[in-house]
């Protein structure tokens, strides 16, 4: 029996190197090859498209999307999105499904969320000024939380989008939410 593997760590955005602000989709192909890098549509939210370079187009586990400030241009990182079901994890460790206890450890403190939206997701707002409040490279964080899909109705909607909640309040744990997305950009 051939002895196993370790697990490959996941791959890391930082706020330098290929995902600098002043990066290109040329420095994306030469750091993740050719057949790696494509510039296609992204869905941009509200039904709206947009080009955008995606790395692992076709792994959804590695699949990252990088959007331009100059999209004629390739150039210029306006945001990295990290969702679906990618391993890729953003600075100081955040990565999807992290539950909000691990996150405010990571931040070293609470932080606040808005309230979820029609859509079933909440923001954090303000990291409180913990560790996520400004990253090496001058890049910010910006999380998206969805609830445990366990969690009743009246649990969510006592988490409503018209308020801001402390990341330690009780209405927030009963809903034990986790990210679902993660945006990155200058």
């Amino acid at each position: 029996m051939a002895p196993k593997r370790p697990a490959e760590p996941a791959p890391v955005v930082a706020c330098g190197g290929a995902f600098a602000k002043d990066s290109d989709h040329a420095k994306l192909v030469a750091a993740f090859k050719p057949d790696n890098v494509a510039f296609t549509d992204v869905d941009a939210g509200d039904g709206r498209k947009l080009k955008a370079s995606v790395v692992f187009p076709k792994d959804t586990k590695r699949r990252l999307e990088v959007w331009w400030k100059d999209e004629a241009a390739r150039s210029g990182i306006y945001l990295v999105v990290i969702g679906g079901q990618s391993i890729w994890t953003a600075p100081k460790g955040i990565r999807l499904g992290l539950q909000v206890p691990a996150l405010e450890k990571l931040n070293g403190k609470p932080f606040t969320i808005k309230g979820f939206d029609k859509d079933g997701i909440a923001m954090a707002i303000d990291w409180q000024n913990g560790a996520f409040e400004q990253l090496p490279g001058n890049c910010g964080v910006r999380v998206f939380l969805r609830p445990d899909p366990k969690a009743s109705a009246t649990a969510r909607n006592a988490v409503s989008s018209d308020k801001e909640f402390a990341s330690t309040d009780g209405v927030v744990r009963a809903v034990k939410p986790a990210i679902s997305e993660i945006l990155i950009g200058y």
